[in-house]
């Protein structure tokens, strides 16, 4: 039930004043507001804002209706365990009644279908307790159906006991497999000889409890989840109906999608973790206050916060987001933690509070020795923007940054590495591009009736870097990163490698839906205390644009195929996540007329570079192993069925282990590329290991270089820049129009 936010792309603004000016909303009930109230008003202030501003409105008819039916329940029973068929038919008749209620502003359906989760949940917590009493036994021939679509409700409550059983046994037993491989490890080892071994009846114990502990947390978390919550998850299958990246953000969560567009936020930069219902310190983020401060270590548990002077909170039975929110806070202030350490002493911590960059989110860059010359290789792994000046840092300053450290370093081309990144700010991505074609227009953007608007690159300094460049993509690449990577290709400045991007070629805006009530309203809520009407009616991040590439065509649905193809780890897995083409809500894909540029013609002769690579493919054994999985995932994939049988259980994991296994020999034995820190990176790091007396920073640095030396798929984006190198092709600034 949980929304995971991804593949985005802003433009910086938070308020959309037209939308306001022409909805306007206000609440015309009698009596004082209620939470019923405020969940019709957001409901309207959503729905208003989607007809006056998305890019393409769906028709509120039956088979919207349907989509959102089917979503919504998927979200609150996605095992199909709470739910009987009896429960399906009383709530199938709202299935194309949903558009009714959203043109009469009534929650009808939602609050039936809430009352029957809430009563279904309470009663599966009882029909857990039972099945745990009783050991399992694992020599049948019951298979776990694991694909939604193939579940099958329960006909009734009496067969609901069934449902769940079968579900918790597979929870059992493949910790039960787990326990029991390891022991027979231990038994295999010299040293045991004395050791003590349990029996196969203490094992599957062992194994019940720990399933059961796993279910409890799981009861926990509904518990504890505020009727607020599940609501927002119903208007936001309204708004991913619509399309899949106009989501509803109720207030907290918009905070934490401006952290992950920031790379940065408040705290104190302590990074926990829920643990056996206790919240501990997983560990410190290097150059946090936190960490700067010295007192607080990794393995304490936090049992009460303080704000300032303040009386302190015990935490115990808080959600780990819930002890989040007490430590985070406004820069400057103070907050005190009481931990307890592993030899039971405590102790009050005092920490203020400051802007945390979380580096893991920021551009880097490193040297790659190749046998014909310097390769520079920048991960970018979002493209963060600072909107609300937290950080003030943005990934076109950041990459300018890291391109002249490698210039300074003497490289001789340049591989940018966008794999899996989901893109982010619409405006830096422009102006990344122009650190590499100058100025001209990079990406067309069209509002719906609107004729498209050309963005075009304006880099002050001109060209940054005129050299051999490659773009790394694959179907985690979305949005900004398939602007970038289809300017650079349409624009012949870098050779693009890896396999086809997501497809999402649609720009997002976040509009504060407070701003689309009356001000009578809007006061009321302000001035609201009893915690019924809310202070806030959330945000709506909506689709109202789509972008196009210089030569006309769209990214949306088709995304940008590469020059050069690499087989791609991720095939074979589960396509629904991998691919905008696989959303029935997609926007469509078209072409508008090309914009006016220039090509640079610094890449030539594709074909050659693309049949030396795949020469080099062909002959290498772990691409080989990565093409023979993915065709063995793509047929498991349709299968989706495990058994309960321990024998048989045994052996599909044994082959897929077997699998991994052989994947990992072949990476060990893989020949390491010499890669080194740019001069500039490696003083800083020295710096700081002696300005703070710690060498966390450098140690991480060195795995992280060490995952890049051992990377197959960067050693042939090297060996394919190399190649393009010796093809004797350069920048062309003044090459023709098209």
């Amino acid at each position: 039930m949980l929304k995971f936010m991804k593949n985005k792309i802003l433009i910086p603004c938070l308020i959309i004043g037209a939308l306001a000016a022409v909805v306007s909303f206000r609440y015309s009930g009698s009596g004082g507001q209620s939470s019923e109230d405020k969940r019709k008003l957001v409901l309207k202030s959503v729905m208003g804002a989607i007809n006056s501003g998305h890019f393409s409105p769906k028709p509120i008819d039956d088979t919207f209706s349907s989509r959102v039916y089917k979503m919504i329940v998927h979200e609150f029973d996605y095992e199909k365990l709470l739910f009987t068929q009896q429960d399906m038919k009383m709530l199938g008749r709202y299935e194309f009644k949903i558009d009714e209620e959203i043109a009469s502003n009534s929650i009808e359906f939602f609050d039936s279908l809430d009352a029957v989760f809430l009563r279904r949940l309470k009663q599966a917590q009882l029909l857990d307790s039972e099945i745990f009493k009783k050991p399992f036994t694992f020599t049948g021939d019951e298979q776990y159906q694991q694909s939604y679509d193939k579940k099958e409700y329960a006909k009734d409550d009496n067969e609901l006991p069934a449902k769940w059983s079968e579900f918790i046994k597979l929870q059992v037993l493949v910790r039960y497999v787990d326990l029991k491989k390891d022991q027979e490890k231990k038994k295999e080892n010299k040293d045991s000889v004395n050791a003590k071994f349990k029996t196969d009846d203490e094992l599957e114990a062992d194994a019940r409890e720990g399933a059961r502990k796993y279910i409890d947390r799981f009861f926990a978390y509904y518990k504890k989840q505020k009727d607020d919550t599940r609501f927002a998850e119903y208007i936001d299958a309204i708004t991913r109906t619509e399309d899949p990246h106009t989501d509803y953000f109720p207030p907290a969560d918009k905070s934490d999608f401006d952290v992950t567009m920031s790379g940065a936020f408040v705290g104190i930069g302590a990074r926990l973790s829920p643990e056996n219902d206790k919240v501990t310190v997983a560990s410190l983020i290097i150059g946090s206050p936190s960490w700067k401060q010295g007192e607080l270590k990794e393995k304490d548990e936090i049992t009460k916060v303080a704000q300032g002077d303040a009386p302190p909170v015990d935490i115990a039975g808080y959600e780990l987001n819930d002890v989040v929110k007490l430590i985070r806070g406004p820069k400057g202030t103070i907050v005190k933690l009481t931990v307890k350490r592993a030899d039971g002493s405590t102790k009050v911590i005092p920490i203020k509070r400051d802007v945390i960059e979380i580096e893991e989110t920021y551009a880097k860059s490193a040297v790659i020795k190749s046998k014909d010359g310097l390769i520079g290789y920048i991960y970018l792994p979002e493209f963060y923007a600072d909107f609300n000046h937290t950080s003030h840092r943005n990934c076109a300053t950041d990459m300018a940054v890291e391109v002249k450290k490698l210039k300074d370093a003497g490289v001789t081309g340049i591989i940018l590495d966008l794999r899996g990144n989901g893109g982010g700010s619409l405006g830096d991505v422009v102006d990344m591009a122009g650190l590499f074609t100058g100025k001209g227009p990079v990406v067309q953007v069209k509002s719906n009736n609107a004729a498209p608007v050309e963005l075009r690159a304006q880099p002050g300094d001109g060209v940054l870097y005129t050299g051999p460049l490659a773009i790394m993509v694959n179907e985690g690449s979305a949005s900004a990163s398939e602007i970038l990577a289809a300017a650079m290709q349409d624009y012949k400045r870098a050779v693009i490698i890896g396999s086809t991007t997501y497809g999402k070629g649609t720009v997002q805006k976040m509009v504060d839906l407070d701003q689309m009530v009356d001000p009578m309203t809007r006061l009321r809520m302000s001035n609201d205390t009893s915690g019924e009407m809310g202070k806030s009616l959330g945000s709506i991040k909506l689709t109202m644009e789509k972008f196009y590439r210089v030569n006309g065509g769209s990214t949306q649905m088709k995304g940008v195929t590469p020059d050069i193809t690499i087989p791609d780890q991720l095939d074979g897995y589960d396509e629904e996540d991998l691919g905008e083409r696989h959303n029935k809500s997609a926007l469509p894909w078209d072409v508008i007329p090309p914009a006016n540029y220039k090509t640079t013609n610094s890449v030539g002769n594709l074909q050659q570079l693309a049949t030396l690579s795949k020469n080099r493919i062909n002959q290498n054994m772990t691409f080989t192993l990565i093409k023979e999985n993915s065709e063995y995932f793509k047929k498991k994939k349709d299968e989706n069925v495990v058994s309960l049988n321990e024998k048989k259980y045994r052996q599909q994991q044994d082959e897929v282990n077997e699998k991994s296994k052989k994947m990992e020999e072949l990476q060990k034995k893989a020949v390491l590329m010499e890669i080194a820190n740019t001069p500039a990176d490696e003083a800083k790091l020295a710096e700081n290991a002696k300005k703070f007396s710690d060498t966390t920073a450098i140690s991480k640095n060195k795995d992280w270089l060490k995952n890049v030396s051992k990377d197959i798929y960067i050693t042939e984006a090297v060996n394919i820049l190399n190649d393009l190198k010796k093809s004797g092709v350069t920048l062309n600034m003044d090459a023709e129009k098209k």
